[in-house]
């Protein structure tokens, strides 16, 4: 299995990002972003915007959003993480990259992140890294086709260091 790592995206990476959002399997569970606002992420201090690539050949596979760099309450969201390559494994290694970063490099108190509800797959895997349920927003965002409902989820620092 292909070690991966994150790092910050570049504008030229853009394009990949855009393409991973279109792609028909991730965009039913995300709201795609217009270029222009991936672009302002990259400039923005408050997020970390970065692209998942494979270690050894530095191939694309996916993108990351964290949100909250400079919340005072030591609140991270964990906003979007896109894999365009499903089944390897890749989605399970970013979330646990994404809580190494939270929890050891930023000292975060709590990470949280919310999923549409009918992304079985994904709230499969926040649970099973550890992630407690909160509660739903009933009907919370408009997919383009209907309102969808979302559940929030989060792990707390004393829940990780405990894990």
């Amino acid at each position: 299995m292909a070690e991966i790592r994150l790092r910050a995206t570049q504008p030229a990476d853009l394009d990949f990002v855009l393409r991973a959002e279109a792609d028909p399997e991730n965009r039913r569970f995300i709201l795609p972003w217009e270029r222009t606002q991936h672009a302002a992420a990259l400039q923005d201090r408050d997020l970390a915007h970065w692209v998942v690539e494979r270690s050894t050949d530095g191939t694309l596979i996916g993108f990351v959003l964290l949100a909250g760099l400079t919340n005072q309450h030591a609140s991270l969201e964990f906003r979007r993480v896109v894999v365009v390559e499903q089944g390897h494994g890749y989605g399970r290694r970013v979330v646990r990259l994404v809580k190494r970063f939270a929890f050891e490099e930023r000292e975060a108190h709590r990470l949280w992140l919310d999923v549409l509800e009918d992304n079985q797959r994904a709230r499969g895997l926040y649970l099973s890294e550890g992630f407690i349920e909160e509660g739903r927003l009933r009907e919370a965002v408009w997919t383009g086709e209907r309102y969808a409902s979302l559940v929030l989820m989060a792990m707390l620092a004393a829940e990780y260091a405990a894990a």
